[in-house]
């Protein structure tokens, strides 16, 4: 029991010493190793026309709406977004080039909002994880203080360990869960480049 008292005492100092840390310091509770970038460029993923005219447009057209929001949603493949692209503009005839341009506004708006909430999400959890940790560190220098007494007392030594066995499976839970959400802000500005990209050879 002692040695198992021992390890998960480590374990917790391990785990707070590995809270989350910011790999740029002007972002102190970014916790992804990939640099934070607010806001996608436009110019990074559209070569095409200026978009000023349509700007702020798209959403008054139900069809492109429509077809903005199932292309931003993750949950339908990038392929199949794609090909929705194609059928709408080549059903588009004359309203080509401003149906173009309102689909790439509606998806460079939607996709930049949606980037802008898992990130701020990920710097939410991060602030969790650093007051996790330090409640960790507390309780494991108390659980050794509880261990070196003499005599120890066995039923508050177990109610903490077992606390800390607790604390230490939701942080490790939750760093992975960051460690994963962390590839999505990737995964938004590849998805606007790609529908981008199709939505400009359909314009030419």
């Amino acid at each position: 029991m002692r040695y198992g008292i021992v390890t998960i005492a480590v374990l917790a100092l391990a785990f707070a010493g590995t809270a989350a840390r910011a790999a740029d310091s002007r972002h102190p509770d970014w916790p992804c190793t990939q640099a934070k970038v607010p806001d996608i460029s436009l110019a990074a993923v559209w070569a095409g026309p200026p978009l000023d005219d349509v700007q702020n447009k798209w959403k008054d057209d139900a069809k492109v709406s429509a077809l903005v929001s199932k292309l931003a949603a993750r949950k339908t493949p990038l392929e199949q977004a794609e090909k929705s692209v194609k059928e709408f503009l080549a059903a588009s005839a004359s309203d080509k080039t401003t149906n173009a341009k309102l689909l790439f506004a509606g998806l460079f708006d939607t996709l930049n909002a949606q980037r802008s909430s898992v990130m701020n999400g990920l710097e939410r959890v991060s602030r969790k994880q650093r007051e996790a940790a330090d409640k960790i560190r507390e309780d494991t220098l108390q659980l050794q203080a509880l261990q070196g007494a003499t005599p120890p007392d066995e039923t508050k030594v177990e109610a903490l360990s077992n606390q800390l066995i607790w604390e230490t499976r939701i942080f490790e839970d939750r760093r992975k869960v960051v460690r994963f959400v962390c590839e999505v802000p990737t995964a938004i500005d590849q998805r606007l480049f790609a529908l981008g990209r199709v939505i400009q050879q359909e314009m030419e």
